[in-house]
């Protein structure tokens, strides 16, 4: 390869890095920002192109271009760890690589090379969670064959005695042991969870949602307002639409159940780019956010929120969110949560192209 397809090729290998790498002129001013630095910043270059870096990193001070200065003088590499960057309410811990650019009949520039200290913790609990859950999955499987087996027996015997029984308020006593069967046999099924193939398909995931915003808003009360922000330029996603619908319809109707007789609900969908989730990397994945300003969740309940039988409400199951993080699971996604009270959000991950590393 020559020089000349380098410098052609090089925007696109800079697109294709998990880090963030931003070029500043000698003035500390933005000359390149690659996606993952857009990505990070949740801005698009044209917004921030030209501006300065502490404006760009959210500092209050000038230490950091100081740092730039420095290291154009000493023409060394300087490491900054450990900063927080971003806006307050979206802040980021980072470790910074400053690299002076000093090269002969050019231009002087510093390189900044951005390394996510959170973003490696959540990919590293990410992995626990789904070790858990599948742990916990294949414990749930063991526990329902050896409840399923006595409980048809059970089931049987009560029916061939409903059979011999003569006296109508002993046959009340028989029915009784089966409908409690019946719900017993269900509530083991429902904890399981859908076990049928996915039917794969292109799908609009816009439909989906609409599907699902029009099932709760009937269900919800009438102050309950359901919001949608979609990114229209979203390709349609490989999945099974009715297994979507039923996992997203579960978050949403917890979201409701959350915001009681008054509240707010937001749909948004975004395209996030170069998302590691468990052990695979995905050069293109949609983000659903489901937000709601209901109290939140009980901080000792959110590590737990995703197996099955843990719920925050008195009448509830605590299986609709472990049914949808498993079908969201199947289609190679992942589910998060971030709550405090009056805002919380689940983000539903999932590959636009399934089987990619």
């Amino acid at each position: 390869m020559t020089p000349t397809d380098t410098s052609t090729h090089l925007p696109r290998i800079l697109d294709h890095l998990t880090d963030a790498v931003l070029l500043f002129d000698r003035a500390c001013r933005l000359v390149f920002i690659n996606l993952a630095g857009e990505m990070l910043f949740a801005v698009s270059a044209r917004q921030v192109m030209a501006m300065r870096a502490r404006d760009i990193f959210g500092l209050s001070d000038r230490t950091i271009e100081t740092d730039f200065k420095r290291a154009l003088h000493d023409g060394e590499t300087l490491t900054k760890r450990n900063l927080t960057l971003g806006p307050p309410s979206l802040p980021i811990t980072a470790n910074l690589t400053i690299v002076p650019i000093l090269e002969k009949d050019q231009e002087e520039a510093v390189l900044v090379q951005i390394e996510q200290v959170d973003r490696h913790l959540r990919i590293s609990m990410e992995e626990q969670m789904l070790a858990q859950q599948n742990a916990a999955r294949m414990l749930l499987r063991g526990l329902a064959h050896e409840i399923k087996n006595p409980l048809g027996g059970i089931r049987g015997a009560a029916q061939l005695l409903q059979r011999e029984l003569i006296d109508e308020e002993l046959r009340e006593y028989t029915q009784i042991i089966m409908d409690e069967s019946d719900r017993l046999q269900s509530l083991v099924d429902r904890m399981l969870g859908p076990n049928k193939p996915l039917a794969m398909a292109p799908i609009n995931i816009h439909k989906v949602l609409e599907r699902v915003r029009q099932l709760v808003q009937v269900e919800a009360p009438a102050d309950v307002l359901i919001e949608r922000d979609y990114d229209p330029s979203i390709p349609l996603v490989n999945g099974d639409g009715d297994l979507l619908i039923q996992a997203i319809l579960n978050i949403v109707r917890n979201a409701a159940q959350a915001v009681g007789e008054r509240g707010r609900i937001l749909l948004r969908t975004r395209i996030h780019r170069q998302v590691t989730i468990g052990h695979r990397r995905n050069r293109l994945v949609v983000k659903i956010d489901v937000e709601d300003n209901g109290p939140g969740i009980q901080p000792g309940l959110m590590s737990q929120i995703f197996y099955p039988m843990v719920t925050g409400r008195a009448d509830g199951t605590g299986l609709g969110l472990s049914i949808a993080q498993t079908l969201i699971n199947q289609h190679g996604g992942l589910i998060e949560c971030s709550s405090v009270p009056g805002h919380t959000v689940f983000s539903i991950f999932l590959p636009l192209e399934m089987g990619h590393d």
